[in-house]
């Protein structure tokens, strides 16, 4: 029957015709160039041929695309270790290449699989261009995009459009990368986002290996886990142990406190940090820090460590505290409660320096509990012009101020007035309380003796004292001894002219000012006390515990002990 309205089946026709071809790809579209950042090494031509292993459908267009096979219906390709398949292709068979389209699968050697909607493959450079909805997986990784060129010869996949790498537990997405199947070393670039359960790494450009899973860093990053913050710019990141080793000038953060050093190797569990070379720790909340060439500190725990030319460094106060030793030991008790405290300990030559307190020691402890410093073995405390010694001296601080001092066995105070005249107490203990930093009363007992020279109104000396008691006290006013006070005493008042010379000095009297650290540097110089000077250790006997003999006495004991 012939149409009565032709003219109205053309048009049905041609509307058909559009539908169709806007919902199937056409199998003969432009070729496209390449985009991608290919290698610049030499690239070697593919003699292999591509094979076409089976089509439903084969024919040509000589208008259209002349030098194309088009084919529709489960294509499938064989080029060396690689079988691609899709709904439908041109092969340019010349060329050695074709066009897929619709679901196209690439399947090499077994172990990587390329899935897109649109792939351009050329079999003489060996180049893969896929397009839309990519999906490369290689072993348990998935890497999604939608513009990538795979490189077969030099094994490498560049995506320019952004992408995301999905690999166990972290999912890495960045602008530009490339992965390598035969490394599985993936190079992410621009706006690099890795995420992960335990934390979270942002970066300009970072490598990534799916075997080992670990990321390492070539550009300015942070990581951020819970509390704790990693800055840097170059290192690795092992995702699965959660360890990290970091250079140049790398920062760890945690709660406050933060370490800075040439290299850090940075462990999550225990949050345990481990730094070298010229390192930098500071506690903000506590306004302290340590410096020197190793410190170790975990937040878990509360511990750190310092050596190799170690600083310790209270700036909490108006003036700066440092204090120089062999090593540092950092111990926190009751770390998850309101109690929690910590015990400082410093050994070997230890030097401290502030403005108006020196102090210098073999072995140090601080308990921030009291507020305690105890110096043990030689340890010599300076105060202006004021020397304090014995063979222990304990200090009370009050916001980083002396409170108060207790010094144990040979104790000597000295106080020089000028370069032939010094004030000096020695007693077997001292005790001495401080306002404001100035020292207000000094107790001394046991075997005290004492060398002073008294002063008129107009602080000039009017002779020289020498006595010996039981107990003394010295009551100190704002520039100068207001009064001493002594039970009773056997001492003798000299004119200056007139000073036995064997008086003039007590003969425990030392003046170690050749020791005392005169700056923040001077405290990395250890000077010992000269030969001969040095406190020999008292010896303390523990009261003899009494025997009961043979007499009658221990007889009647013995019964009446075994009576009880």
């Amino acid at each position: 029957m012939k149409a009565k309205y032709p003219f109205i089946l053309a048009f049905v026709v041609m509307a058909l015709c559009a539908v169709a071809n806007f919902a199937t790809p056409s199998p003969v579209p432009q070729r496209r160039t390449s985009s991608a950042r290919r290698s610049s090494k030499p690239r070697p031509k593919n003699d292999s041929r591509i094979h076409l292993l089976h089509a439903d459908e084969l024919f040509f267009d000589k208008l259209k695309n002349p030098d194309a096979q088009i084919l529709r219906g489960h294509v499938r390709f064989r080029h060396d270790d690689v079988i691609l398949t899709c709904d439908s292709a041109c092969y340019y068979e010349q060329d050695n290449s074709f066009d897929a389209f619709g679901h196209v699968k690439m399947n090499q050697a077994d172990t990587l699989t390329l899935t897109s909607r649109v792939l351009f493959y050329d079999g003489t450079d060996q180049m893969a261009q896929a397009r839309y909805d990519v999906v490369l997986t290689h072993f348990k990784s998935k890497l999604y995009c939608d513009s990538l060129d795979y490189d077969r010869l030099y094994d490498l996949g560049y995506f320019f459009q952004g992408g995301k790498l999905v690999d166990e537990d972290n999912t890495l997405t960045s602008e530009w990368g490339q992965y390598s199947p035969a490394t599985r070393e993936a190079i992410f670039n621009y706006n690099v986002d890795l995420q992960n359960p335990d934390f979270t790494l942002l970066s300009d450009t970072l490598h990534y290996n799916t075997g080992t899973a670990i990321a390492r860093i070539v550009g300015p990053s942070n990581i951020d886990n819970g509390d704790n913050h990693i800055y840097s710019e170059r290192g690795s990141y092992d995702t699965r142990a959660g360890h990290a080793y970091l250079l140049d000038r790398s920062i760890v953060s945690n709660k406050g406190t933060t370490i800075t050093g040439d290299s850090l190797d940075y462990q999550e569990l225990g949050a345990t940090c481990r730094a070298f070379n010229n390192v930098v720790y500071i506690d903000s909340d506590n306004r302290n820090m340590f410096t020197g060439n190793y410190v170790l500190y975990s937040d878990s725990t509360g511990y750190a460590e310092a050596t190799d030319s170690a600083v310790c460094i209270d700036f909490s106060q108006r003036d700066t505290f440092y204090i120089h030793a062999d090593s540092f030991k950092l111990y926190t008790y009751d770390i998850d409660t309101d109690s929690v405290w910590r015990e400082m300990r410093a050994y070997r030559h230890v030097r401290a320096y502030r403005v108006d307190v020196q102090a210098v020691c073999d072995s140090m402890v601080y308990i921030s509990r009291d507020s305690c410093l105890t110096m043990y073995y030689d340890p010599i405390l300076w105060q202006m012009g004021q020397q304090l010694l014995g063979e222990e001296i304990k200090a009370w601080m009050n916001d980083s101020t002396i409170d108060s001092t207790h010094v144990l066995r040979q104790a000597l105070s000295v106080e020089r007035l000028d370069s032939i005249c010094y004030n000096q107490v020695t007693g077997n203990v001292m005790r001495s309380y401080f306002t404001e930093g100035r020292m207000r009363l000094t107790h001394v007992e046991g075997n005290v003796l004492v060398n002073y020279y008294p002063l008129d109104d107009d602080s000039l000396m009017i002779g020289h004292l020498h006595a010996e008691s039981a107990e003394l006290k010295l009551f100190m006013g704002p520039d100068k001894l207001e009064k001493i006070w002594m039970p009773e005493a056997d001492g003798k008042l000299h004119p200056l002219a007139l000073i036995p010379p064997r008086e003039r000095n007590l003969t425990n009297f030392q003046w170690f000012d050749y020791i005392r650290p005169l700056n923040r540097y001077d405290i990395f110089n250890w000077r010992p006390k000269r030969a001969g000077t040095e406190l020999v250790k008292s010896v303390q006997h523990s009261r003899p515990k009494p025997k009961l003999g043979t007499g009658k006495g221990a007889q009647a004991a013995k019964k009446m002990k075994a009576s009880r």
